[in-house]
């Protein structure tokens, strides 16, 4: 028997969408929760094993701790905002079980291997990147010194072994939606824009674009893109169907689902019979045949990332994308029924005042279903954190989030300071929310339906933290006012 093993996605900030679940860990403008695909492949591997996802089902730190008790073995995967607070649950849940051995995967400890191991004593090994058959090895009574894709420490120093090949064959991966059923409630994951409950799993790992900003793919699953056989997929859905009768939307969060025409449109075909409601990630490089075919096929929603409306930030963050080609391809969604929620983001390379306006502007044209807009990261591992570094454009101490978990900006260009771009977030939601067609959207859809209670909570939520955030902007703007008029002394 393999060592009895937990999985966890740990309980953090509140209501906080974590790293197993998230490419952009944080507390959103709206409760909501990814599920933490990353994690069930493994538990799918070894019996006795659980995954514990405990934001969205509300398990406490505490609660957390006594589960541990029961367990040989923890895999706790890490974010870079939910660090310090990961390691002490760690060291919490070693003092209560001495003998379970430790190990954190995730973004932090691919980048920062040594200082994982050094800033945290009761961390047994970590794993880089890819992380799946690391664990499932050890827990299958492999050395250390053996498994390839880990560091730890011996002798006083830190250890790290070769590289793990990426893995190649998916549809050898177990079927994650067999340990949804097996240890998590369905009901408990929300995304304001997909239809409730939702159940979201991956068709292929990795992504070819080379977005300066993206976490996974510089730290996780790397850019070479691999695919499970449309088979596989198609089988699994029709599983997933008898498994959920009462979910209502199955999600495809790859990074890049629709990357390849013709295998999309081959999925499609083995989806349609199907009858299933899906949605999926899409860039705007997608033409119209493929969009056709999805949609035929039960698709109803795109979350496309955007990012911005200005021609030179797309150059800057190696978008491989253009605005007109955004502006054809929103045209074809709109055309085919295709429904959008579109990703924006202010405060990358290369920002101005103007640059923003153009973004803001540019939503609006398009006029999409919902957007998200988000104040750019600088993610340790990621091009854009390194060009920030050495240009000196960090600041806050790099700190990503406030203490509940919400996003701060801590990426500072000149003439453009934090507080601003934290207040253009909120003007970009309300121009774009307040006009009355957009508004009228979402009240309508919500009537058809019947999710108008999960609208008012919604709207309350994101009211909330917008008053938080607009008095954060206030207390900068005093501070550097205050600041400028004090005297400065003169040098003896």
């Amino acid at each position: 028997m393999p060592l009895k093993t937990l999985f966890l996605n740990p309980p953090s900030f509140e209501n906080f969408d974590g790293g197993a679940s998230s490419r952009w860990p944080a507390t959103r403008e709206i409760e909501s929760y990814w599920y933490p695909v990353w994690l069930a492949y493994p538990a799918g591997m070894l019996e006795g094993s659980r995954l514990l996802d405990a934001p969205p089902h509300h398990i406490s730190a505490q609660e957390t701790i006594e589960i541990a008790k029961s367990y040989e073995f923890l895999v706790l995967f890490t974010s870079t905002p939910g660090w310090t607070g990961d390691q002490k649950l760690a060291e919490a849940i070693k003092r209560a079980n001495p003998s379970i051995r430790v190990a954190f995967v995730g973004p932090p400890v691919t980048t920062s291997p040594d200082r994982a191991l050094n800033e945290c004593e009761v961390i047994d090994f970590v794993c880089r990147r890819e992380f799946d058959f690391s664990v499932v090895e050890y827990a299958n009574g492999k050395p250390l010194d053996e498994i390839l894709g880990i560091s730890y420490r011996k002798d006083g120093k830190v250890v790290h072994n070769p590289d793990r090949p990426q893995v190649d064959n998916l549809d050898a991966m177990p079927w994650v939606t067999d340990i949804y059923a097996r240890d998590m409630d369905v009901t408990k994951y929300n995304v304001p824009f997909l239809l409730h409950p939702y159940v979201s799993l991956y068709s292929t790992r990795g992504c070819p674009a080379q977005c300066t900003f993206c976490l996974w793919p510089q730290t996780l699953s790397g850019h070479a893109w691999r695919k499970r056989s449309t088979d596989d997929v198609a089988a699994e859905m029709a599983h997933a169907k008898q498994l959920f009768p009462h979910v209502k939307e199955f999600f495809f969060d790859d990074d890049t689902f629709n990357i390849q025409k013709a295998r999309t449109i081959e999925l499609c075909a083995k989806l349609k019979p199907l009858g299933l409601t899906w949605s999926c990630t899409s860039r705007v490089t997608t033409d119209r045949e493929t969009l056709k075919a999805m949609r035929e096929a039960g698709c109803r929603l795109l979350i496309v990332g955007y990012e911005s409306g200005d021609p030179q930030i797309l150059k800057n963050i190696k978008k491989g994308a253009t605005v007109e080609r955004a502006r054809d391809f929103t045209r074809d969604c709109h055309e085919l029924g295709l429904t959008i929620h579109g990703d924006f983001i202010l405060g990358l390379p290369g920002e101005t005042k103007e640059s923003i306006r153009n973004t803001i502007n540019f939503a609006k044209n398009l006029d999409v279903e919902t957007i998200q807009v988000s104040i750019a990261h600088a993610y340790p591992g990621t091009e854009f954190y390194e060009f920030a570094r050495e240009n000196g454009f960090i600041i806050n101490n790099g700190a990503m989030v406030d203490d509940q978990g919400h996003q701060l900006a801590h990426i500072e260009y000149p003439g453009l300071p934090t507080e601003y771009v934290l207040e253009m977030v909120h003007r970009f939601y309300d121009e774009y929310y307040f006009r009355p067609k957009a508004a009228w959207r979402v009240v309508s859809k919500a009537i058809v339906n019947r999710d108008l209670p999960r609208l008012y909570q919604e709207a309350k939520s994101f009211l909330k933290l917008r008053s938080q955030r607009n008095k954060i902007v206030k207390q900068k703007k005093e501070q550097k006012a205050s600041d400028a008029a004090k005297p400065v002394s003169a040098e003896v």
